[in-house]
C-alpha cells in the first residue's frame, strides 16, 4: 500500500451529499476479480452519457461535459471535496479502489458511511472529516480560484490552504500509523515474518506429521 505522509494536490469539488458506492463505481464493474482498472469507471454514470460495460475503451464513450471531473480546470485532481455521508450504500471495497486508481489521495467531507470510511484507510486513501461550515468555505474557495490546491500533512494532522492557514483534523492513531508507513492488513502481518517462519519451523520439528501432504 502506498504510504501517505504529506500530499499537495488540486481539489475537485463534488457538491453532492449522500453519494453512494453504486455511484462511485456502478455494479456492472464489480464482475472483475482483479483489483485494478477501476479508475476509468469512477462515477461512470455521471462521467459519461452512455452506459458503460467492463472492458469498454473509455475513448469510445461520450463524456458528460457538465460533470466536474470532465472539466479541464479539475483535470488531474487528487483531493476530492464533497458533502456529508459520502460512500453510503453497499459495502463494496471497489469504491476506494476506484477513487485511488483514478488518482485521488484524500477526500474531505463532513461525514462518511462507516464501512466506506474504514475501507479507505485499508487501501491507502485518507478520508478527512471537517465541520460542515469549514467544508462550505472550502467549496467557495475552490469555485473562486482556478487551480486551487491544498496540502495535507498527515503527520501533523493539518490541511494547509494556499494562504498558509491551517485546518486541523482528527485521525485515529493506529490508522495514522498504518497510512504513514504504508501498511495494509497484509503489511502489518509481514512485519512479523521472521517470527512466523520461526514458529512454523519449530512446529514442524515438534510435529513432523504436519508436513505430510497427500498427492
Amino acid at each position: 500500500m502506498q504510504a501517505f505522509t504529506v500530499h499537495k494536490g488540486l481539489v475537485a469539488p463534488m457538491d453532492r451529499a449522500n453519494v453512494d458506492t453504486d455511484a462511485i463505481i456502478p455494479k456492472q464493474f464489480l464482475k472483475s476479480i482483479a483489483r485494478t482498472g477501476f479508475g476509468q469507471n469512477l462515477f461512470d454514470e455521471w462521467r459519461y452519457l452512455d452506459k458503460g460495460e467492463p472492458g469498454q475503451d473509455p475513448a469510445s464513450r461520450q463524456p458528460n461535459p457538465d460533470f466536474v471531473l470532465n472539466q479541464p480546470r479539475y483535470a488531474e485532481a487528487s483531493v476530492l471535496l464533497t458533502r456529508k455521508n459520502f460512500g453510503c450504500g453497499s459495502s463494496r471495497e471497489h469504491a476506494p479502489w476506484a477513487l485511488d486508481q483514478y488518482g485521488f489521495r484524500a477526500i474531505i467531507a463532513p461525514s462518511y458511511a462507516d464501512i466506506f470510511f474504514n475501507n479507505c484507510f485499508k487501501n491507502g486513501l485518507l478520508p478527512i472529516v471537517l465541520p460542515e461550515e469549514v467544508v462550505s468555505r472550502l467549496f467557495d474557495e475552490v469555485y473562486g480560484f482556478v487551480g486551487y490546491q491544498l496540502t495535507i500533512d498527515l503527520p501533523r494532522q493539518v490541511v494547509v490552504k494556499p494562504d498558509g492557514s491551517e485546518i486541523p483534523f482528527e485521525v485515529q492513531a493506529f490508522r495514522k500509523y498504518c497510512l504513514v508507513n504504508g501498511f495494509d492488513d497484509i503489511g502489518l502481518t509481514l512485519r512479523h515474518a521472521d517470527k512466523i517462519k520461526a514458529f512454523e519451523a519449530e512446529r514442524i520439528t515438534k510435529m513432523p506429521w504436519l508436513a505430510h501432504r497427500e498427492l
